[in-house]
């Protein structure tokens, strides 16, 4: 039986912008997912943010897309004082890699099979 308690973003009407963050974490995980749910809480604060997928493999890489409605919005939540400190946390002990894309999206769809 399949759980879908994390089901993906719907679609939203183009253009918009995500934010994709790949990464293998290190070894340490002390205060990770403290820090990570406050992440969440604080980027719902941003105007023009419009959600926010999460995929781990077994093998340790881990992808968040963030979805914003403007450019403006990344930025704002790129600025944000106790998001740059999580970024140096991030950096100083819970990331072995990571890759930051920022993409514009100018076409989206979904699609969803209709319940029994």
């Amino acid at each position: 039986m399949n759980d879908h308690s994390d089901l993906p973003v719907a679609a939203h009407e183009p253009p918009y912008y995500v934010a994709v963050f790949t990464s293998v974490r290190s070894d340490e995980d002390a205060g990770y997912g403290e820090t990570a749910d406050r992440m969440e809480e604080l980027v719902k604060q941003v105007p023009g943010y419009l959600g926010m997928d999460h995929a781990r493999t077994p093998g340790g890489l881990a992808i968040t897309v963030g979805y914003f409605r403007d450019e403006d919005a990344i930025k704002e939540w790129s600025a944000h004082a106790e998001h740059r400190a999580a970024q140096r946390r991030g950096r100083a002990e819970w990331y072995e890699r990571y890759t930051l894309h920022v993409a514009k999206v100018e076409r989206s769809h979904g699609y969803e099979r209709a319940g029994d």
